[in-house]
């Protein structure tokens, strides 16, 4: 069946016809890996499931190394252990892009919602769940399904947001500052003044290769080399972790950390985003956002 027109959003078309275009005026140009065949976005809507009345939009990659489409999806129930989240912002990761084009260690069936972080409200708890109520500020933190409208996540992957945080600002900490919390306070432990003894974190591989350490140099200086994937983390230990993140919000609150939002982007515009990043003109986060 046809699917509903939003301002701002194109004209939504149902299944089968051709989509309408949007093009952002900040678009950077010369990716292959996200360049749409045709250089304007194309914004595809369709009802995922016949016989639901209420239907939420979300990125789907259908297709590696190609153009995401938003699509209209269906919500399924919540489990007993489950939370339904109204998604206010979603984080862009490098690690999302290289998920999309197949280059991920991690490599989940297509088609997939891609977006591992978010921030938003909760809509629904399952019966079992007494850690957070309908109408609670939480972030969020899972594998896939985050660039949505609406996110279920188990309530063990949520955290509160306190008041004078804002839904923005909480979007960045769950991916970027809980790893380098992990990085700097679980894995490498630093202290003021050190030198002698110290340690090379391998943290990720933003900038495209991960860097590559020479034994020599760990030899001459007595220093030591190890490696922080931190969302292994929320599987193999999720007590550091979570004190991790809840350290990152704490941080946050008391002005010891200052997250920087390089640009938002809105939901329709996520080639926009993930081409932002690839072609390094990002600073700080870049934010999807959803409402």
């Amino acid at each position: 069946g046809p699917c509903r027109r939003r301002r701002g959003h194109g004209t939504c078309l149902g299944r089968g016809s051709a989509g309408a275009t949007l093009t952002h005026p900040r678009a950077p140009k010369g990716n292959p890996g996200f360049e749409p065949r045709n250089p304007s976005f194309v914004l595809r809507c369709r009802r995922a499931w016949p016989g639901c009345s209420r239907h939420y939009r979300a990125v789907l990659c259908s297709e590696l190394k190609q153009p995401l489409a938003i699509e209209e999806v269906a919500p399924r129930p919540v489990g007993p252990h489950e939370v339904r989240v109204d998604v206010h912002f979603s984080g862009v990761k490098f690690a999302d892009i290289l998920v999309c084009r197949g280059q991920y260690q991690e490599k989940p069936r297509l088609p997939f919602i891609p977006g591992v972080e978010f921030s938003g409200i909760v809509l629904e708890t399952g019966r079992d769940v007494h850690t957070v109520k309908e109408g609670d500020r939480v972030i969020g933190l899972r594998r896939l399904n985050c660039m949505a409208g609406e996110c279920i996540i188990d309530h063990k992957a949520l955290w509160q947001i306190p008041e004078g945080i804002s839904f923005r600002e909480a979007a960045v900490l769950p991916a970027s500052y809980n790893t380098a919390i992990l990085a700097l306070e679980h894995r490498a432990r630093t202290q003021p003044g050190l030198a002698w003894e110290g340690r090379i974190v391998v943290v990720g591989f933003a900038g495209g290769t991960i860097a590559s350490v020479p034994a020599n140099l760990l030899l001459l200086k007595n220093i030591s080399a190890m490696g922080i994937f931190g969302v292994r983390y929320q599987g193999q230990n999720f007590p550091v972790f979570s004190r991790a993140l809840s350290s990152a919000i704490q941080y946050c609150l008391e002005g010891r950390i200052h997250p920087y939002i390089g640009a938002v982007f809105k939901l329709e515009e996520v080639n926009d985003a993930f081409l932002y990043v690839i072609n390094r003109t990002s600073m700080g986060k870049v934010l999807l956002s959803l409402k």
